[in-house]
């Protein structure tokens, strides 16, 4: 099944999607190159709400059968919410990378980041020269 890249999503060197939301905040997961590179998700490990991160930092991680993934945070903001169905569930990043698959939603601290990230192009580019 061909990889999917939503294109009003924004990505990072790192494999994490982000949405821009309508109030000002930003939805975060891994793409679905990502949950194909690991394979089998077992544990998803995220932050608690109201925790903060700088851009770049490490925000959880991501366990598959055969490895651990850190998480990175692509814009610097504090968690709002997060994907509490993943502890349950966490095959679910395999099954829906992009929507029940998500997992947290921040508050950004500036929204221009956006702009930084790699739009669906630069992306796929970047993923067929690794």
């Amino acid at each position: 099944m061909a990889l999917r890249f939503p294109a009003n999503l924004r990505y990072t060197k790192d494999h994490e999607w982000v949405r821009s939301e309508s109030d000002g905040q930003f939805t975060i997961g891994i793409t679905d190159f990502a949950q194909r590179e690991l394979s089998d998700i077992v544990f998803v490990e995220l932050p608690s709400v109201d925790d903060t991160f700088a851009e770049g930092d490490e925000f959880g991680t991501v366990e598959a059968v055969k490895t651990v993934s850190s998480l990175y945070m692509p814009l610097a903001g504090t968690v709002v919410a997060i994907n509490t169905d993943l502890n349950d569930d966490p095959s679910v990043v395999n099954n829906d990378p992009y929507e029940a698959g998500w997992m947290i939603r921040i508050s950004a601290e500036n929204e221009a980041e956006w702009e930084n990230l790699l739009k669906v192009d630069a992306y796929q580019s970047a993923i067929d020269t690794d």
